[in-house]
């Protein structure tokens, strides 16, 4: 299956598994690389699972105990008036990108922020009693048998994994063992649906949907998912070159991870690539 890598110039390695496990890998799937923004899917699942517990509240008001010390350094974030752990998790709390600044009324724009994902990390500790760390290790890594993944940095794009661990995250997203059915369907589902905005990478979207910390495909274009992933399909890409794509209605967990930060190599073959593994899974190939 190395033939599905051949257009990328550098090492990387892909992953797909199913309900009944690994169907495929090429490269070196146990490689630990970086997963810059595909850490915010993993914090994401954390948050869930303190949400699922009734530790955590979607509703609860960002104050200054999350902002405070939120970002590099130490800095304080400002605090966002009416904002909510669902605003950050889908990203309309009105933060910038990478700067405590706020650039809109929370709920008003979709405005993709890491700083947003910094501030959640705060206040899962604060809700938790427990740092990040330590609270993703017990209960995600743990119960998941992950044996890659570092959660030592940035909530928003810090962690490092392997491609095996990732379709580890990916098969428990497509049946969720840690968080109830029904507040996983709300994670996977539009949150304050209509709003345009940014995709990094791919430019404005008319439409830009996002679930609770996962991007839904919907009908964007252009997009890095190719063509034949349907609109309920959902997921994250980071720039160091890394994804994670889930495909509910096939079943499916595709990712990810190379040696290369995203650019241009990643623009043009990632969509590809993508359509070539949905294309043998429909045609009965993967796996053989």
């Amino acid at each position: 299956m190395d033939d599905l890598l051949a257009p990328f110039s550098f090492p990387c390695a892909l992953g797909v598994a199913g309900a009944g496990g690994t169907l495929l890998t090429a490269g070196d799937a146990a490689r630990v690389h970086p997963l810059a923004s595909v850490s915010k899917p993993i914090t994401a699942l954390g948050a869930l699972i303190a949400v699922d517990r009734a530790l955590l509240d979607l509703e609860a008001p960002v104050g200054p105990e999350e902002t405070r010390g939120a970002l590099a350094g130490g800095a304080d974030a400002e605090v966002p008036e009416g904002a909510t752990i669902r605003h950050l998790l889908a990203h309309t709390a009105g933060f910038a990108f990478d700067t405590g600044a706020l650039l809109a009324a929370p709920g008003s724009r979709r405005i993709y922020s890491n700083t947003g994902f910094e501030v959640l990390g705060r206040a899962l500790e604060e809700a938790t009693g427990t740092d990040l760390e330590t609270w993703l290790e017990d209960e995600v890594c743990g119960p998941l048998g992950l044996r890659d993944l570092e959660a030592s940095g940035s909530p928003a794009a810090g962690f490092r994994a392997s491609v095996q661990d990732l379709l580890l995250v990916g098969g428990e997203m497509l049946a969720p063992t840690l968080v109830g059915p029904e507040l996983w369907r709300e994670a996977t589902g539009v949150q304050f649906p209509g709003l345009p905005g940014v995709l990094p990478g791919y430019g404005r979207q008319k439409h830009n949907d996002w679930g609770l910390g996962l991007e839904i495909r919907d009908h964007k274009s252009p997009h890095w998912t190719g063509e034949r992933s349907g609109p309920a399909s959902f997921g994250h890409f980071g720039q160091s070159g890394s994804f994670l794509l889930l495909d509910p209605d096939r079943g499916l967990a595709l990712a990810f991870l190379g040696e290369e930060p995203f650019g241009p190599s990643h623009v043009a073959h990632w969509p590809a690539l993508i359509d070539a593994v949905l294309a043998r899974h429909d045609a009965g190939g993967l796996g053989a």
